[in-house]
């Protein structure tokens, strides 16, 4: 079945404008980009040249997602879903049989389907799909190294990870290969792929693992790739796109395909193009290669994208693979309450600011636990989706707390209470999602983010109180928290009113107040007031950065 017609993507057009001005190999159907008119060539430069562009030339497909966490449809069935991506990757094969399927990590956690079993799902799905190699993301250790373990070895597909440590053997985690050579239609394709170094705090490798520079592992591997016959040299990365930025100045790599940023991005560095999709297989990215099929050099790509929507039919064989979890995809579509109201659990909401979502929860974990306040931290909000109005499922309470913990109360002061939440927001002018985000119940705070962090909060009231730093309140937050979490060691020794075993789970509390009336409706009620220089932040809409602070010391910048 023939794919259909699309015009070119503005994926494809802003890049092809990037390569020519970065002066990379042309796009086909565009100008020559050398300097041909301004200076004559030599007759025999110039006869190479004519002789170069009449080589034939062999098409190579490469097909990419990353940050791909459940295999059913997201969006409410409007897009993604690997029993489609099946539908789409067998269409290109049957036009480009020269094509490979990459995944450019992060796929066995965080999902509600991995808090049963343990991202043994997703292997399954793209073993059934056809992948063919994927770079670690910081997700794959979720679990800790030994699940990883267990599922590089179910897995049909090859695992990359080339600066992925292991201490005890001194090899590379699970002894991934630390790039591959694959020959395509006559050429030699290496890939290798890497992992960022943050890993080993915001996950959980162990402590037998660890990670290595990414430049110097380039520098490293790509002439040996090159002395082993690669004429295409692709990394697979889970960077930062700055990161990604500075491998490509690390090393001659014709192209990066990544992931970890969740939107669909593009850019050139040192010539060479990243590309990278959003998440959840909302989309396919297509990047095609042609070969000079004498000199073995890339003369030019191609790039697109491939939506994947309810009109691209879901693949039968792949659905008949994945069938042994059709129950546990039932039982998790029972509904368990309903809301009347759109529910904020996008993460950079909740890292930044108070949403309706967020102060439920706070305030259905402060009821639970009988306190007179509570404080969570953002990134204890999952899900990244906006709920939409209407039933309220197991499968939205798994997704909005996947992890298991449970609702605690303790006692601390006004002063430490006070600490907590100069934490909560040391981070808000460096990062844009801080995990730390302190959401309230029975707390109003305004903080200024162009104040220094620990002096970021200028006033708080308890209950409709001023905050007395020498009262002992009862707070109520999460296990995690409690211990010391994202930071907040304050909390760390104190006297539990509900502790950890006695307190109930994140999840039964959330799941009691969805369903404790025919539907909620939560609003925000100005408990946060973020500013700037004094000012009320207004959020940006057109994706530009906040305004500079005022002040001399923003005057130079």
């Amino acid at each position: 079945m023939a794919l259909p017609f699309r015009p070119p993507s503005p994926l494809a057009t802003l890049l092809a404008a990037l390569l020519l001005a970065a002066g990379c190999a042309s796009l086909p159907g565009s100008a020559p980009t050398s300097s041909s008119a301004a200076e004559p060539k030599p007759a025999d430069d110039a006869a190479t040249e004519a002789a170069q562009d009449e080589e034939p030339t062999v098409t190579l497909t490469l097909l990419h997602v990353n940050d791909v966490y459940q295999f059913t449809p997201v969006d409410f069935g409007a897009r993604g879903g690997l029993g489609r991506l099946s539908t789409l990757r067998k269409q290109v094969l049957a036009e480009s049989p020269n094509t490979l399927f990459l995944m450019a990590g992060d796929t066995l956690g965080p999902s509600v389907e991995s808090t049963v079993h343990k991202g043994k799902q997703m292997i399954d799905a793209w073993n059934a799909l056809g992948l063919d190699f994927a770079v670690l993301g910081n997700h794959e250790f979720d679990f800790g190294p030994d699940v990883m373990r267990e599922r590089i070895q179910e897995s049909r597909f090859t695992w990359l990870g080339a600066n992925v440590m292991d201490k005890q053997t001194g090899r590379t985690f699970a002894d991934t290969p630390p790039f591959v050579i694959r020959d395509v239609g006559g050429v030699k394709v290496g890939i290798f792929g890497v992992l960022l170094g943050k890993t080993k705090y915001s996950s959980k490798p162990g402590p037998d693992v660890f990670f290595t520079d990414t430049c110097a592992k380039a520098r490293e591997l790509v002439p040996q790739m090159r002395k082993q016959g690669a004429q295409i040299v692709i990394g697979l990365t889970h960077l930062f796109v700055a990161e990604d930025k500075v491998l490509a100045r690390c090393a001659p790599i014709d192209l990066i395909i990544g992931g970890h940023e969740h939107v669909m991005m593009q850019a050139v560095s040192n010539g060479t193009p990243i590309v990278k999709m959003s998440s959840e297989a909302r989309e396919l990215g297509r990047v095609t290669l042609h070969v000079g099929t004498q000199s073995g050099k890339l003369k030019s790509m191609d790039f697109d994208v491939l939506p994947v929507t309810p009109e691209v039919p879901e693949d039968p064989a792949f659905a008949s693979a994945m069938r042994e979890y059709d129950a546990m995809m039932a039982d998790l579509s029972q509904p368990v309450g309903r809301t009347r109201v759109p529910l904020d659990a996008l993460e950079g909401s909740n890292r930044s600011h108070e949403t309706n979502l967020a102060s439920f929860v706070a305030d259905a974990y402060r009821e639970a636990a009988g306190a007179e306040v509570a404080l969570i931290n953002g990134g204890s909000i999952r899900s990244d989706s906006v709920l939409r109005p209407g039933p309220l499922t197991r499968r939205d309470v798994l997704a909005i707390h996947p992890y298991p913990g449970s609702v605690v109360s303790i006692e601390v002061s006004g002063a430490v209470l006070r600490q907590a939440l100069e934490h909560g927001v040391s981070r808000s002018a460096e990062e844009t999602d801080p995990g730390r985000f302190p959401q309230v119940s029975g707390i109003q705070y305004a903080f200024d983010v162009c104040r220094p962090a620990g002096d970021r909060i200028v006033r708080v009231t308890v209950n409709g109180e001023p905050l007395d730093v020498k009262r002992t309140y009862t707070l109520a937050t999460n296990s995690y928290m409690s211990g010391g979490g994202d930071g907040y060691s304050m909390f760390k020794g104190a006297k539990y009113r509900v502790s950890p075993d006695k307190g109930r789970t994140t999840q039964d509390v959330l799941r009691d107040a969805f369903a404790s009336a025919e539907a909620i409706a939560p609003t925000t009620t100005g408990r946060i007031e973020r500013l700037r220089g004094g000012a009320r932040e207004v959020a940006s809409k057109d994706g530009h950065d906040a305004p500079l602070c005022p002040g001399p010391a923003s005057a130079g910048k």
